[in-house]
């Protein structure tokens, strides 16, 4: 089986808020595919919809070959899946918590301790087994819950927005995890984010969604792509000066657009034009601050909604 999860013209309807629109996407087994989007794009109800916790509206979904609408429970046992807040039972240890799991899930009363000290190993919660999990840290509450969600050796996790609230430290071993699960454990992974370095860093091919719908998709590289190759040089100018500038740089061969009250230029070698530009604005227009950088995620979703992902 080629493909993990398959949707098409996927859609999810609330009275008349039409949260998920028309999405078509698959999945490939064996890789980290993204649902990169700001808070309420729709990525969390499209996850909902292929664990089999809401219904669809329309359109048709499949996951780990058994289709959405008519396999719920086969589906439910072919996943594992990491929500956005946390589910676990704060009044039972980080073992009991997992031998709990694994009884949901029906494993057999012989395999869950050995399935749980594995678990525990791999996200270095060991030396937690007997604490209560009310006492561990945020970042040992997600640890475990990413030990839980691969308990019973799923095919395929969904994580839901995984690093959020969690600090910088904690959010690097976090990925780390991921790339294990990933790489070592051969688990496919469907991950929502909203933080672009996290879909940079972790995913294979990620789909940039907004308003419900899918606004572009590819690996990161192949999206960056499709802003122009080169660099992006933000000017920052003093006062009412925006087309004396924009007159300019048209005379060097570049195009200047506004945005969020800079101007945003893509060039090639970057480094070598700014030299130019700072010649040509000489006596005409004062630059304020000048910055260059090689595309990212977050002017791809620039560049197709014209705001930022914060916005």
């Amino acid at each position: 089986m080629d493909a993990m999860i398959e949707t098409k013209g996927l859609r999810k309807e609330f009275g008349d808020l039409v949260a998920v629109n028309d999405v078509s996407i698959t999945v490939k087994k064996g890789e980290v595919f993204g649902f990169l989007g700001p808070n309420g794009a729709g990525k969390s109800t499209t996850i909902n919809m292929l664990i089999t916790m809401l219904p669809i509206t329309a359109g048709s979904g499949s996951v780990a070959g058994w289709d959405v609408a008519k396999d719920p429970d086969r589906i439910r046992a072919s996943i594992g899946v990491i929500m956005q807040t946390n589910s676990l039972e704060p009044e039972l240890t980080t073992r009991e918590n997992l031998e709990y799991y694994g009884r949901l899930n029906h494993m057999g009363p012989a395999d869950i301790p050995d399935a749980v000290c594995e678990v525990l190993n791999v996200v270095g919660l060991t030396n937690k087994a007997d604490e209560l999990v009310k006492n561990l840290s945020g970042g040992m509450k997600r640890r475990l819950e990413i030990a839980r969600s691969f308990l019973h050796r799923p095919g395929l996790i969904f994580m839901d927005e995984p690093t959020t609230g969690l600090d910088p430290q904690t959010k690097q071993a976090i990925w780390r995890y991921i790339r294990h699960l990933n790489k070592d454990q051969g688990l496919t992974i469907f991950l929502t984010t909203h933080y672009m370095e996290e879909a940079d860093a972790l995913c294979d091919r990620l789909a940039i969604i907004d308003h419900g719908r899918i606004i572009a998709e590819g690996t990161p590289a192949e999206l960056k792509d499709m802003i122009g190759e080169g660099d992006i040089i933000d000017i920052s100018l003093d006062n009412e000066e925006d087309d004396r500038f924009a007159a300019i740089a048209k005379e060097l061969g570049m195009t200047a657009r506004s945005h969020e009250g800079r101007l945003r230029l893509h060039t090639d070698r970057g480094e070598e034009r700014i030299p130019d530009l700072m010649a040509a604005c000489a006596g005409k227009v004062h630059i304020r601050s000048i910055a260059l950088h090689e595309p990212t995620l977050e002017d791809v979703f620039i560049h197709f909604t014209g705001r930022s992902m914060r916005e």
